[in-house]
């Protein structure tokens, strides 16, 4: 019998629920935090043309880890191409085979037209109904962070692009593709409400366009954003941030705003906050702190966030507790694969909580890992702490956070 659940459409005797799209323009919404209880998980296999050949491998590698590490904590929904399913159902298979049957049983494999593993940015984001308390999910809708078709997922030129896709004869991602990242995140919830009718969702489409990643909100009407990925022309242009923040604040209940410049260009996300600042809980917050080895601009990019966060308040009027984790060394993460990531992603903050527990990276690198491990512990007594080694994912763009989003 196979380890893992893999009916990917419901039986026809089963009733399923339609996916409505709500379009009350008025109508206002709450964000749960995102340790709030999970009804599952989110995750996506990596398509070919989604990643680059030399570490295609080690990235579904790497997210098969991580759906059984999550898997010991609470379901997860793993969206995989219907070409890929045999390679992520023998993936699966292997890394569950000495875990519990009821762990095994907590990942199911749903046939979807997914690409790229960061559902955090392609996927919803889910909410509550401010005034009748029920499911709905914000499409945000996704636009390759903000319109970067030249590239795939990592800062390499396009001559490069091109000449790895040449000798390898590897799938570009072109506009279909891009398409069903766009698409992504309404699929989702199409594809929820046929396999999970008993709890269906509903979808609401933002008038702003965002990742999920570049925005970091407490549950209790807080927001942390980078403007370099959020008020810009690249993906709301002719928006004024006064809008963006109405428009936010009407589908996250946000009551209060805490703007950090960042730097657009910087990578593909244009600085996501997920990978700088992260709440732990209403009023605390832990920050990534450059390595010695990290350029300068990575630097001003720090002290420029630790300013305003030791200097604000939150939604609440409390003023913020604020903690670093120092990244790694570089050096021990990045590798010589052209094309990869310059500075490889490699941030401890970019954290997954699930139920009952905190999912955190390990890089390599030793002291750096004991040290974000340490800190964490115990900034978090109360919650089981994972460590899932990662190398492919940062050298591509992203961590844990990333590719994961959490159903509410």
């Amino acid at each position: 019998m196979s380890a893992t659940t893999t009916n990917l459409q419901p039986t026809p005797q089963r009733a399923t629920a339609t996916l409505h799209t709500e379009t009350n323009p008025n109508k206002k919404y709450t964000y749960l935090a995102e340790t709030t209880p999970h009804l599952a998980t989110i995750l996506s296999f990596p398509s070919r043309c989604s990643t680059f050949p030399s570490l295609y491998d080690r990235t579904c590698a790497e997210i098969v880890d991580l759906a059984g590490t999550i898997a010991s904590f609470e379901p997860v929904r793993l969206h995989v191409r219907p070409e890929d399913q045999a390679r992520a159902q023998k993936l699966v298979d292997a890394r569950m085979s000495t875990a519990p049957a009821n762990h095994r049983a907590r990942i199911r494999l749903i046939a979807a037209p997914t690409n790229h593993v960061w559902v955090r940015d392609t996927g919803p984001v889910y909410v509550r109904g401010k005034d009748d308390g029920k499911r709905y999910a914000i499409d945000f809708r996704f636009c390759e962070w903000g319109n970067k078709l030249g590239e795939r997922i990592y800062t390499s030129s396009v001559d490069k692009v091109a000449a790895i896709q040449e000798e390898e004869d590897w799938p570009v991602m072109d506009e279909r593709v891009r398409t069903e990242n766009t698409a992504f995140a309404q699929r989702v919830l199409e594809l929820e409400n046929q396999l999970y009718p008993e709890s269906a969702v509903s979808r609401v489409i933002s008038g702003v366009r965002l990742e999920g990643g570049g925005i970091e909100m407490d549950g209790e009407g807080t927001l942390m954003a980078m403007e370099s990925s959020v008020t810009v022309p690249s993906r709301n242009e002719g928006i004024s941030r006064e809008a963006i923040e109405t428009e936010l604040s009407r589908l996250l209940g946000i009551k209060k705003f805490i703007w950090i410049p960042g730097r657009e260009g910087l990578d593909i996300t244009d600085y996501h906050i997920d990978a700088e600042a992260r709440f732990i809980r209403p009023g605390v917050v832990v920050v990534g702190r450059p390595h010695a080895k990290c350029d300068q601009v990575f630097w001003d990019v720090y002290n420029e966030m630790r300013a305003i966060l030791d200097t604000t308040t939150d939604a609440q009027g409390r003023k913020l507790q604020v903690y670093d984790i120092e990244e790694p060394d570089p050096d021990l993460v990045g590798g010589d694969v052209p094309g990869e990531e310059v500075a490889p992603a490699a941030s401890y903050v970019n954290f997954y909580f699930t139920n009952g527990g905190l999912v955190i990276p390990a890089f390599g690198d030793a002291v750096t890992d004991a040290k974000a491990l340490e800190t964490l512990a115990k900034l978090v007594p109360e919650r089981r702490i994972c460590q899932v080694a990662v190398n492919a994912l940062p050298r591509t763009g992203g961590v844990l956070h990333c590719t994961t989003q959490q159903v509410l």
